[in-house]
């Protein structure tokens, strides 16, 4: 079966899913050592656990035949990094996210069952913990963004942490089936919803040059002009969204370890440009 084949298959594709990222290595203890103890520099990193959500959008009939779609957000310019595509999902809570965690950790909610647990719980205490936490954390926050209800959404394994360098912040993500449609309701934070239909990232004609342009001095002091890789979303109305950064790199990271996909050369491919405004780092509340 071929990787375009099994997108359209729900059970097979789910089942490849879980024993993928099941058996993928998880750095969420190392990092979390690393935001606790910061090094020589005492600089200080935040946490947040996102959720990528996998969605399976039926054909007509039913069944288990279809395409699959990544649930994202397009950011509101009320929030920083506003415009960006991201997942559901932000800043581990000190105190609510512990105490949610229990009630995912034991699997009396429907979120964390079957082949997915006992992985998870197989990788030891400590990595089921940090796991579950930031489990519990992605779908607090995926309620308040989306009311996306936690009792709506399967978990399928964790995926590599990713840096955010902008804003000295490490993202834990973990992906999670939706099981069926919502009635979402968006925050202040959130313009709007996107479905990002995953054969769509197996095409290199959606694959572009993204450079950004800042007169603004970011964390690690520079400014002017830079390049990123980034995949071009079109909402099948003549416009197009631009999905780079971090959670550019946590959908790379999953389309790596469950079909070991790599990134396409991008030299002659299309350049996209960007100007960075000041709003981009602090948000306009004033909206």
């Amino acid at each position: 079966m071929t990787e375009i084949e099994i997108l359209s298959r729900r059970d097979d594709f789910l089942r490849l899913v879980v024993e993928k990222l099941g058996g993928s290595q998880s750095d969420f203890c190392t990092t979390m050592d690393f935001i606790k103890e910061p090094g020589q520099s005492g600089e200080s990193w935040q946490a947040a656990g996102v959720l990528l959500p996998l969605f399976f959008k039926e054909r007509n009939g039913g069944g288990d035949r279809g395409e699959f779609v990544f649930k994202l957000m397009k950011r509101s310019s009320a929030v920083v990094q506003g415009g960006d595509i991201s997942c559901p999902g932000g800043m581990l809570h000190r105190y609510a996210d512990p105490l949610i965690r229990p009630l995912i950790a034991s699997g009396i909610s429907p979120t964390m069952r079957g082949e997915a647990l006992s992985l998870a719980k197989g990788r030891g205490e400590a990595a089921f913990k940090s796991i579950t936490l930031f489990l519990a954390n992605a779908l607090r926050e995926s309620w308040e963004e989306l009311r996306l209800s936690p009792f709506n959404v399967r978990f399928l394994g964790p995926l590599p942490c990713q840096p955010l360098l902008t804003f000295a912040r490490i993202i834990f993500p973990l992906v999670g089936f939706v099981k069926k449609e919502w009635r979402a309701r968006t925050n202040l934070e959130v313009e709007k919803i996107l479905d990002l239909p995953l054969r769509d990232f197996f095409d290199e004609s959606r694959y572009a040059m993204y450079v950004i342009e800042t007169e603004y001095k970011l964390r690690d002091n520079m400014s002017g002009i830079r390049y990123f890789p980034c995949f071009i979303a079109d909402d099948n109305k003549g416009n197009e969204d631009i999905l780079w950064g971090a959670t550019f790199g946590i959908v790379l990271s999953f389309l790596k370890i469950v079909f070991d996909f790599e990134l396409p050369n991008l030299k002659g491919k299309r350049i996209i440009k960007k100007v960075l405004e000041p709003e981009y780092l602090t948000g306009n509340q004033k909206k």
